[in-house]
C-alpha cells in the first residue's frame, strides 16, 4: 500500500512541475467547517459534565466530613440535630472534675459554658501538658468527638488553650507560674 502512495505522490509532483505552478493542497477540514465546531461543542459538554460531577462529589463528601465548631451552650441547645455527628466543642474545664481511670485508660471531666455543663469522656491515656485541673478555673478546652444519645460527649481529641498572661489593660503580665515553677519551665 505504501508503494502505491509513493507512486501517486511522485505523479502529482511531476504533474505540478510540468504546469510550473505550485501545487496547492487543501486540507480536508476546510471542506467541512461544521466538524470541528461540533467536536469542540461535544468536548465542552463533556468537560462541563465532569466538572459538575466533581463539584457534586465534593459537596456530598464534605457534608459527611464536616465538623461543627460550637460553644457548649449552643451544642446542648441543638442537641437533637447534632447527636451522633462529629462536633468540636469549646468551653471551660469545670474545676475539680478531671478524673483519670487506669484500666481501661480514660479521662473524664466536665466542660461548661455560660449556662450548662457537658460531661466528657476521653478514652486515651495521654492528654496535653497544658490541660490541668486548676482550682481557680479558667482552663479553656476544645474537645472534638460525638455527642451520645445519653448526653455524654465521647471525645476523640482534647486541645487545651494556653491562657495568656498578658493583661492588655495594664500592659503587664498577670500572675501565674513564675520562672522556674511548673512543668513548662525552661531552666
Amino acid at each position: 500500500m505504501s508503494k502505491k502512495l509513493d507512486e501517486e505522490l511522485a505523479q502529482a509532483l511531476s504533474h505540478a512541475e510540468q504546469q510550473e505552478t505550485p501545487a496547492v493542497v487543501k486540507p480536508a477540514a476546510a471542506s467541512s467547517p461544521s466538524k470541528p465546531r461540533t467536536r469542540s461543542i461535544g468536548l465542552l459538554a463533556t468537560l462541563l459534565v465532569m466538572v459538575g460531577a466533581l463539584v457534586a462529589l465534593f459537596l456530598v463528601g464534605f457534608k459527611e466530613a464536616a465538623v461543627y465548631a460550637t460553644p457548649v451552650d449552643q451544642l446542648l441547645a441543638s442537641k437533637d440535630k447534632l447527636t451522633g455527628r462529629k462536633v468540636r466543642v469549646e468551653g471551660e474545664l469545670v474545676p475539680g472534675t478531671l478524673v483519670k481511670r487506669d484500666s481501661p485508660c480514660e479521662y473524664r471531666f466536665q466542660v461548661h459554658g455560660t449556662q450548662a455543663a457537658l460531661p466528657v469522656r476521653y478514652p486515651q491515656c495521654v492528654i496535653p501538658d497544658t490541660f490541668r485541673d486548676v482550682p481557680s478555673g479558667g482552663v479553656q478546652v476544645t474537645v472534638e468527638g460525638t455527642l451520645a444519645q445519653d448526653g455524654n460527649f465521647e471525645a476523640s481529641l482534647v486541645m487545651a488553650k494556653c491562657t495568656s498572661k498578658y493583661d492588655p489593660n495594664s500592659h503587664e503580665m498577670k500572675g501565674g507560674a513564675q520562672a522556674g515553677e511548673g512543668p513548662l519551665s525552661l531552666n
